[in-house]
């Protein structure tokens, strides 16, 4: 019973003692110590109607600062061209409208956020490095490239990345024959790109050996660098045949609703375009190789030709990842989905400059392809009937055509070009 009071007494003692605390922390307001601030955000006057006007003086004035072969170099295009993007995206793309706050101050206009998008594509660097110039923010600058390339793929998509109309297939038809390959559309092959920012979580499946983490693009290019076909995003572990297998390049053919080609190689008939490709690729009828150890006058110059002609891929990659420098530095964005956007905005933009630089396509006198009667040394039809009566796959990997019809350009090759000097 005493151990019982002695207990409930030093309770007491301390409810006491901390009630007098509570008392003086009350009445001494000093004590307690204050809540720290929340850390105000830095706001930046950029005076962006400044920058504005002195982007319009410098480029797009009557009388600019900068002439016509630096604004070229610097905005990867011709001013026509991108004047016409900067229409179609602040016409038909909210975000590029010109618009005012409540103060009657004026947003950032087209050209601001469009020059830089193009900066960020053409240069590489990060968001922040046309801050000075453009006068706006890093976040700002990283938006206005999200929603331009995500504006270029919807408005101009279609028309850019398309897969050849019977009028396209005429044009490379023609140029195929005059480089001596009848029937080839193109060549084709792919190109790795760095994924700096790859999950931890996918670098394994990202990555080969102990190399850095790449995405990768299957590309079909002809002779005037124009891509007809881009396959991105497969995991940088997979290697051509790989990517072959997922790749829509066929996917025409096998539904039969490709355009049905004829043409005449050697003497003999054939009705399905292939592609010139290196010795990765399986032996189809789609598919020509060169020869690995070309033994004879004829396989040699073979040889020599299809190497050369194949390149056209290669200069395809060359010249899109010298125009936009992005594609060729390492990504440093996390969304794979943004990623995506970015190369097929490049492609697309690329095959627009295509088109405006080179004008009318008919470079070439093609007078030399037309028969005894009148006649081009190839049709086109409409429609594919052959694919009611022959499996499609079938006739794409058809061994024995591959060989047939490489045997025919062996010898059409050195019926071409076998009288030259230098190949004699």
């Amino acid at each position: 019973m005493a151990s019982s009071s002695h207990y409930h007494y030093h309770r007491e003692g301390d409810k006491d003692a901390i009630d007098t605390v509570f008392d003086d922390l009350f009445e001494n307001t000093d004590v307690i110590p204050e809540p720290k601030e929340r850390k105000k955000r830095i706001f930046i006057e950029r005076n962006r109607e400044e920058g504005d006007n002195k982007l319009w003086q410098d480029y797009f004035s009557e009388t600019p600062t900068y002439d016509h072969s630096l604004f070229r170099r610097r905005f990867r295009m011709n001013k026509p061209l991108f004047l016409r993007i900067v229409h179609r995206l602040s016409t038909e793309v909210p975000y590029f409208q010109a618009t005012e706050d409540a103060a009657g101050r004026r947003s950032l206009s087209p050209l601001q956020k469009c020059t830089a998008a193009i900066r960020q594509l053409a240069y590489g660097g990060g968001a922040d490095t046309v801050d000075e110039y453009v006068r706006l923010g890093e976040t700002t600058a990283r938006k206005c490239l999200h929603k331009f390339t995500a504006g270029i793929i919807h408005l101009f998509g279609d028309q850019y990345l398309r897969r050849p109309t019977p009028e396209d297939l005429d044009r490379l038809l023609r140029d195929g024959e005059e480089r001596g390959f009848p029937g080839m559309v193109g060549s084709i092959d792919c190109m790795h790109w760095e994924w700096k920012n790859c999950p931890t979580s996918w670098r394994g499946m990202y990555s080969r050996g102990t190399g850095k983490p790449t995405m990768v693009l299957e590309a079909v290019a002809s002779h005037d660098l124009w891509i007809w076909h881009a396959f991105f995003g497969a995991p940088g572990t997979m290697d051509d045949l790989n990517i072959l297998d997922q790749s829509p390049v066929f996917d025409d053919i096998v539904e039969g609703i490709a355009p049905q080609v004829n043409y005449y190689v050697n003497g003999r008939e054939y009705n399905l375009a292939y592609y010139l490709t290196d010795g990765i690729y399986p032996k189809w009828a789609t598919f020509i190789q060169s020869i690995r150890l070309p033994q004879g006058p004829k396989n040699r110059l073979f040889a020599k030709y299809q190497e050369s002609v194949r390149k056209d891929v290669e200069r395809a990659f060359g010249v899109l990842q010298a125009r936009f420098a992005v594609v060729k530095n390492p990504s440093n964005l996390w969304d794979k989905a943004k990623i995506k956007n970015i190369m097929k905005a490049c492609i697309i933009l690329h095959n627009m400059i295509v088109e405006n630089e080179r004008g009318t396509y008919n470079l070439r006198n093609y007078s030399e392809f037309i028969g005894e009667e009148g006649e081009c040394a190839y049709t086109i039809g409409e429609d594919s009937t052959l694919g009611e009566t022959i499996d499609p796959l079938k006739r794409i990997r058809d061994n024995q055509a591959h060989q047939q019809l490489k045997n025919d350009l062996i010898e059409n090759i050195w019926d071409k070009f076998g009288h030259l000097p230098n190949n004699i």
